[in-house]
């Protein structure tokens, strides 16, 4: 009996080692699609995802979105402007677990460092030069610098970054396999919660002084 059940621990762990893979992403679809209704959120009810419209209602146009044609407003104290092209802009996402974004840099503009907690990322660059990297849990920086033409990858869940390394504008087409890949700037989530992070925490952790801490919260106002 001992036997039987250390065999049938081994198998389930083998079993659950091939299928974690599979939830590396949103959960599968289940229908041909699932077209983001919007107006059913007025109500209580809430899902991992949106409500579905009804199939009758469903038109061309909410798989087609012209969202990502132009560049985005890169005069911010950051020099970047993200663009998505997500399921709350792109309603025939919905449970397809793919969504895009548009990354405008404005000259040595930078895309502060934060993470996608939903998603990993592919990057294709446009135009331009850039330097970009992240941060594993174990602290190593993987950096280099991408062109245009080229592609670089952030996997899920780590801090990373993007950086013009040019006097000219620059941009890139982000790709990720979930249609609401979510994003936390490390700066604003720090600095910029609502209610506030306590000074005294955020001074202990950066080994600051509490002044310099209210300085920097001063730059991230609460949304």
């Amino acid at each position: 009996m001992a036997k039987l059940a250390t065999f049938l621990l081994a198998a389930f762990a083998v079993l659950l080692a091939f299928t974690t893979p599979s939830i590396a992403g949103d959960p599968d679809m289940l229908q041909d699609i699932c077209v983001a209704d919007y107006k059913s959120l007025r109500g209580p009810l809430r899902l991992n995802g949106f409500p579905c419209k009804r199939p009758e209602n469903v038109t061309a146009n909410d798989f087609f979105s012209y969202v990502l044609a132009n560049p985005g407003n890169t005069g911010n104290a950051a020099g970047s402007a993200v663009t998505a092209a997500n399921v709350e802009k792109l309603p025939g996402l919905n449970t397809l677990g793919v969504s895009m974004a548009r990354i405008d840099y404005a000259p040595w503009g930078v895309n502060p460092p934060h993470t996608h907690p939903r998603a990993s990322e592919m990057i294709f660059v446009l135009k331009g030069s850039l330097d970009v990297g992240f941060i594993t849990t174990a602290n190593k920086l993987y950096a280099r610098t991408v062109c245009k033409g080229e592609v670089f990858v952030f996997p899920r869940g780590l801090v990373h970054y993007q950086k013009n390394n040019g006097n000219t504008p620059a941009a890139v087409i982000s790709a990720f396999n979930s249609q609401l890949q979510g994003t936390q700037s490390v700066a604003e989530t720090l600095f910029g919660a609502s209610p506030t992070v306590p000074t005294y925490v955020l001074a202990r952790t950066f080994q600051i002084d509490g002044s310099l801490v209210e300085g920097i919260k001063s730059k991230f106002p609460p949304k």
